[in-house]
């Protein structure tokens, strides 16, 4: 495997050891869960169970004694009544196995066999501390899309399963880095550019990135995988949220409506916007979002009590509701009629300050402050008669008395600031010391997708320049 060496290498670890073992494995949908449990414990798994998508309990019982009876080779096993019967089949197939090598079990899609007034979970637990976690050669991995179910009834589980997790491994998309690795790895040689579009497009979710095929142009893989009927990012929407959530409709009206913002909204503006209630329903639906990563939580620079800015980064969420969503009928050529209109320019400003703020480490890295406490911001002053506003999408904010103020500008060649620009940038960075009050050294941070050109007045506004051949 090209990437995830350090997950790789704590799964190993977990087959060394001298105890039972208990993971809980959480990412999103199409992340790669189960292909690194698959690919990493291929040898060692004894029993694999994946939940089925609305079943009913009798469908989920009958899935598990098909599954029991092809690891165990036995065909007297009949279907169980309940779940109790269920695991006193599994454990007496567990005895069986022998004592000198670990073996691995493997419930996928956690969420969708728990059904409703099953006692699946109380039962697990049981199994874990009456059984597993009493011997010292098995590994129990649950897993699930659903990230903030896992995270609510396994992670803080306050019953049976409390402080019962040996380990809690967070599977997070690529990054751009691994996102590159990954095509070099298939064959598929891109451009630094090529790589940051197709990351503003798809993000880095190993599904949706393996399916552009070698040989063909980011222009072709982009219209065949999301507009020709086919493709599989034109219907991936319509099964995203669904398939992490049992009423998904709040938290669909609420990507939708932060879908429309560039520079986030605030809870207020949100329930507003989106008609979701107040309350309940709008807290969980928020709380399940922030878990599951598809939207994040900010503040406003200097002003943490005037509450959080809520922002979709969701690279593929993002594009479908300003491209997809908006073109269901397929027309052969339609991606090239697209990515020349000034809606395309609009987004790709918008795709790329999402990418920057999906790779903050990255950037300290490349601004030699990875070891330097952080925090990070953005501020958005409007303006009234007596004074001009301003607006700054990426403030880094350091504990060695610096702030890096960072202007992000996506462009199709070396960016060059002439006069006029120099003075919108000298102007803002005098705004927001005086606005802030600020003691800090102040640094402008250019970061852009290809450079900039070196001249007079780059040398004299800009501290620190970045283009993604740094990043990348």
């Amino acid at each position: 495997m090209v990437v995830r060496e350090s997950v790789i290498q704590r799964l190993n670890e977990h087959l060394k050891s001298k105890k039972s073992e208990f993971i809980a494995i959480t990412g999103r949908r199409r992340v790669g869960k189960t292909y690194i449990i698959d690919t990493v414990y291929e040898s060692h798994l004894c029993f694999r169970l994946t939940g089925i998508q609305n079943g009913t309990l009798n469908e989920q019982l009958v899935n598990f004694t098909q599954k029991l009876i092809s690891y165990s080779q036995s065909t007297l096993i009949t279907t169980p009544k309940n779940w109790q019967e269920a695991f006193i089949l599994l454990k007496n197939y567990l005895l069986t196995l022998s004592k000198k090598k670990k073996h691995v079990l493997f419930i996928d899609e956690l969420p969708w066999v728990n059904t409703v007034k099953s006692s699946f979970l109380q039962l697990l637990a049981h199994l874990w501390n009456d059984f597993l976690s009493k011997e010292n050669n098995y590994i129990l991995v649950v897993c699930g899309s659903s990230t903030s179910w896992i995270t609510k009834k396994i992670i803080r589980d306050k019953g049976g399963l409390h402080n019962r997790l040996t380990d809690i491994i967070r599977l997070k998309p690529f990054t751009i880095q691994e996102t590159k690795a990954f095509l070099n790895y298939k064959g598929i040689h891109m451009t630094n550019q090529q790589v940051i579009e197709t990351y503003m497009i798809m993000g880095g979710i190993p599904y949706y990135l393996n399916d552009i095929r070698r040989g063909e142009s980011i222009a072709v893989a982009v219209e065949r995988m999301c507009f020709m009927d086919d493709g599989i990012l034109k219907s991936e929407y319509d099964n995203l949220y669904k398939a992490l959530y049992d009423n998904p409709q709040d938290h669909e009206m609420i990507v939708t409506t932060l879908a429309t913002s560039r520079t986030g909204l605030t809870r207020q503006e949100i329930i507003n916007k989106s008609k979701v209630l107040a309350g309940g329903p709008y807290q969980r639906a928020m709380e399940d979002l922030l878990l599951s990563g598809f939207v994040t939580e900010e503040v406003t620079f200097g002003n943490k009590k005037k509450g959080s800015i809520y922002r979709l980064n969701d690279e593929y969420s993002i594009f479908y509701h300003r491209f997809i969503k908006s073109n269901k009928k397929y027309v052969s050529g339609i991606w090239l009629q697209i990515s020349a209109s000034q809606t395309y320019k609009i987004w790709t400003g918008y795709a790329f300050e999402n990418l920057i703020y999906n790779h903050i480490s990255t950037i300290k890295s490349a601004l030699g402050i990875a070891s330097v406490f952080t925090e990070i911001s953005a501020i958005n002053v409007m303006g009234t008669k007596e004074k001009d506003g301003y607006q700054i999408d990426l403030i880094i904010d350091r504990k060695d008395a610096t702030i890096n103020i960072c202007e992000l500008k996506y462009y199709n060649a070396p960016f060059e600031i002439d006069k006029k620009y120099a003075e919108v940038l000298r102007n803002r960075k005098q705004k927001f010391i005086m606005h802030t009050g600020t003691r800090k050294q102040v640094f402008t941070t250019m970061i852009t997708n290809l450079g900039i050109i070196e001249n007079p007045w780059s040398l004299e506004v800009i501290d620190k320049s970045l283009s993604f051949s740094d990043l990348l």
